[in-house]
């Protein structure tokens, strides 16, 4: 696909306006030097609209928009339930989590971890996630990224790399959090805008210009195969969504893990102006999450009845966009494009306050405030630039990469699910049974990765977490008899939600039936 003078003068255009917007939205008044409250947390002051946004937009990058419309030219509608099932997810931690977060007051994930356990358990987590955020994230979605404008436009992957890193680093190091957060409702206003259009030309072409309804009904006729949402076991892509296990299992695990306990998803919900309007701005990311799959599943089942043929699944999306016209297509791009971005400066502010808040500040605990601010910029600025230098070598060689990263970080989401869901929720749980179940499922995990490599992925991770939660139990009970545990309080927490949250998730689960029954 090749971009026009025009399409490329329009992503100029738009990387120019997020840059001076982003600066713009982080300025102070007047005699106020930015502190931590103000780079890490925003100020705790973040709108509800910009929270919502701000949450789709570091949760959906390249590697989900052409990963996901692969997987739609692969797979079929099934794989929606990563999203559907997220939306369901978001209500439960706006709901139940996110109280006992804003109630402490913290920064960081690690930093709760040692107000409910000790502090050995916060310095573990700090450093585990930490390495994981840098060597394996942050270096994902910038390699990922730059093989995603290569795969789109023929875009140079070093130039992609060193396009991606500048952008992400002059719109969000300035203004750390608020910068990205403020800036994020033009970001998902432009993939919602984007993706829309891509789905449009797509059901329109499948159709013969009868339009995308029209589209969508002859796609249902012509590729029934793709409209099961469970799986049965003799299809051939069981192995990735097994049956019932897709909702009644480990993908429960897996999406509480990334929603509930993910510093670099839950940090913007932590500089909320309060409970309430961190959990409208939940309301509107589960919203937004029952409608994505119009837009990164649709185009791939597209993709299978207008060119059936093609050499492997992620370039339905590629193919989809020689659809749009030019002009139109810079937009397109510059979705992309955002998309990359906005979850690349998200990353790099988590990475940022994790080091700056957990780890520096415990080894400097005199350092003033200015000092801390510069501390978390540089942090960032390096994270990006090694980021950057290793990706190549790092991810070049896996023909999957983000297949693989899944299964990493597959090993360890049991694990860190059971330490918070325990902290949190019962009173008895203690730093050695936490740590046992962190420890215990990368164990388990690759036991039965060697030992039983058929199992689904998704079966596996509910496996394990529920021999890590009776693995952290058992030992919690031990622990509490010498009198180790450090009680969870959450006697004055109000887990009460208002009238329209209610009806907001009541009406939120009943489309994810109401999409079940209809597609089962």
């Amino acid at each position: 696909m090749q971009l026009t003078t025009l399409d490329i003068a329009i992503i100029g255009g738009y990387a120019v306006m997020i840059i001076a917007l982003a600066q713009w939205v982080s300025r102070e008044k007047a005699g106020h030097d930015k502190n931590t409250k103000d780079y890490f947390l925003a100020s705790k002051a973040l709108p509800w609209w910009a929270i919502g946004s701000s949450l789709i937009a570091a949760n959906i990058s390249a590697e989900q928009i052409i990963g996901m419309t692969g997987s739609g030219f692969a797979v079929g509608l099934g794989i929606a339930s990563y999203e559907w099932l997220a939306a369901i997810t978001l209500i439960v931690v706006g709901k139940y989590f996110l109280p006992i977060f804003l109630k402490n007051g913290i920064y960081t994930m690690p930093q709760y971890l040692e107000r409910r356990y000790d502090h050995s358990v916060r310095m573990v987590m700090a450093v585990f996630w930490l390495g994981v955020y840098v060597l394996v994230n942050l270096t994902s979605i910038l390699w990922l990224g730059a093989l995603a404008l290569n795969t789109v436009a023929g875009v140079d992957i070093a130039y992609g790399l060193i396009f991606l890193g500048l952008v992400a680093t002059a719109y969000s190091l300035y203004g750390g959090l608020k910068a990205v957060a403020l800036t994020d409702i033009v970001q998902v206003t432009l993939l919602v805008f984007g993706g829309l259009i891509v789905s449009w030309l797509a059901l329109n072409q499948v159709s013969g210009g009868a339009g995308p309804v029209a589209g969508f009904a002859e796609l249902m006729q012509r590729a029934p195969e793709k409209f099961d949402m469970i799986l049965s076991p003799d299809n051939p892509n069981y192995a990735l969504l097994p049956g019932l296990s897709v909702i009644l299992g480990g993908m429960w695990v897996m999406h509480i893990s990334y929603w509930g306990c993910n510093q670099y998803i839950i940090q913007r919900a932590l500089a909320a102006k309060s409970v309430r309007e961190a959990q409208k701005g939940i309301i509107m990311a589960a919203g937004l999450k029952l409608i994505m799959p119009i837009f990164v599943v649709l185009p791939g089942i597209a993709a299978f009845v207008l060119t059936p043929n093609l050499s492997a699944p992620d370039q339905a999306y590629p193919e989809m966009m020689k659809l749009v016209p030019a002009g139109i297509k810079g937009l397109v791009f510059a979705a992309l494009v955002a998309a990359i971005v906005s979850s690349l400066g998200s990353m790099m502010n988590s990475i940022s306050t994790i080091f700056t808040m957990d780890l520096y500040r415990h080894f400097k605990p005199n350092t003033n405030e200015h000092t801390l601010v510069k501390i978390g910029r540089l942090v960032a600025l390096a994270a990006i630039l090694l980021a950057m230098i290793v990706a190549k070598p790092l991810l070049s060689g896996f023909d999957q990469a983000f297949q693989f990263i899944q299964e990493f970080t597959g090993f360890f989401t049991p694990g860190i699910v059971v330490l918070f869901l325990l902290g949190l929720f019962w009173k008895h749980a203690t730093a050695k049974g936490g740590l046992a179940a962190a420890i215990g499922s990368a164990v388990l995990s690759f036991a039965f990765k060697i030992w039983w490599p058929e199992l689904p992925f998704m079966d596996r991770v509910g496996i394990v977490f529920l021999a890590c939660l009776l693995l952290a139990i058992v030992i919690s009970l031990l622990d509490r008899e010498k009198g180790e545990a450090r009680y969870a309080d959450i006697k004055d927490i109000d887990f009460r939600t208002s009238a329209g949250f209610n009806a907001a998730a009541v009406a939120t689960a009943l489309v994810v039936m109401a999409f079940y029954a209809a597609w089962w």
